[in-house]
């Protein structure tokens, strides 16, 4: 090969390389999960591009911003925050965000760091003016229940143990919340983000409200256990109170039927022995006495009898006596 055609290949070469250069600096692909908005030095170009695919752009001098479409996390850092109350607790919050205008988002904060960095300020802001408003007790609680429906054996429809709470509250921490989330909402709109939710994670109390507000909550629970064992005393003498008249009224119903059965049982015996007397009254006298001599006469005694008695007639007669 002569040293014109090296130089010609080397040309060819050459230009190719800066083609291809120049082609792959051109064409950008777009995932699924992605938008982008193109900037030409610094400013932005075009509308975002949100649709997934291969694009193009002007090479070199226009630059591809990727941006996510999925939902991102913001976590933010444990905070002391003061309540209405004077009550110091920590608070853990916790948010999801997406974009929703790339090339507003682009303008405002540039990057997902920046991003991050203004919904701590946004959203720790909201948290802190929220909970500044509002008693620890509206923070902690959901409403003013006590305990859930707690029936007695098989009683239906009873009501809760204990309507009565120390401290009642009329905005629980499900309105708080919604608060915290519409006040933030309306400051990130601005910055090209959708603030999907904002969520409390964790409450702990500081050591100087804690021991006070166990304190409370032992004798908020030693009251509800005082309350149930009234109710249970109460209850004891409600059934030993029913047992006794219960009782009272089987013994007495027993009794009167007892008596009912052994007056008949008189009457009947009474009728019979009206009618053994009515067929013979002589035979029934002699069985009487010899009924009665049964008794008062035993099996080694000597029995002297009158010979006028009616006894001695009848023992005479059947030839059982001496004279």
């Amino acid at each position: 090969m002569t040293n014109a055609a090296r130089a010609k290949l080397g040309v060819l070469i050459t230009i190719g390389f800066i083609v291809l250069i120049v082609l792959f600096s051109s064409c950008y692909v777009v995932q699924e999960w992605e938008q982008v908005v193109i900037t030409q030095f610094g400013d932005p170009v075009g509308e975002p591009i949100v649709e997934a695919g291969l694009h193009f752009k002007t090479p070199f001098t226009q630059t591809v911003n990727r941006f996510e479409k999925r939902i991102l996390i913001w976590d933010g850092e444990r905070n002391q925050v003061p309540t209405d109350d004077k009550r110091f607790i920590w608070v853990d919050t916790t948010a999801r965000w997406k974009i929703r205008d790339p090339l507003v988002f682009l303008q405002a904060v540039r990057t997902v760091e920046g991003a991050q960095s203004r919904l701590d300020d946004y959203l720790d802001s909201a948290v802190r003016d929220v909970i500044g408003k509002h008693k620890l007790v509206e923070v902690v609680r959901l409403t003013n229940r006590v305990l859930d429906v707690v029936p007695f054996g098989d009683e239906p429809g009873r009501g809760p143990v204990d309507t009565e709470v120390h401290e009642k509250i009329s905005t629980g921490r499900d309105e708080l919340t919604a608060e915290m989330y519409q006040n933030a909402k309306s400051k990130v709109d601005d910055l090209g983000i959708d603030l999907i939710d904002l969520r409390i994670k964790r409450i702990n109390y500081v050591e100087s409200v804690r021991k006070s507000v166990y304190e409370r909550m032992i004798s908020e629970r030693q009251r509800i256990a005082e309350q149930y064992r009234s109710e249970g005393r109460g209850k004891k003498a409600e059934v030993e109170g029913q047992r006794a008249r219960d009782e009272k009224k089987i013994l007495s119903e027993a009794y009167r039927d007892a008596q009912t059965i052994v007056a008949r049982a008189d009457a009947v015996a009474a009728q019979l022995f009206a009618d053994a007397y009515n067929s013979d009254p002589e035979f029934y006298a002699f069985i009487r006495t010899l009924k009665v001599y049964e008794k008062i006469v035993g099996d080694n005694h000597t029995l002297v009898i009158d010979p006028a008695s009616d006894l001695y007639r009848y023992l005479a007669s059947v030839g059982l006596t001496k004279k």
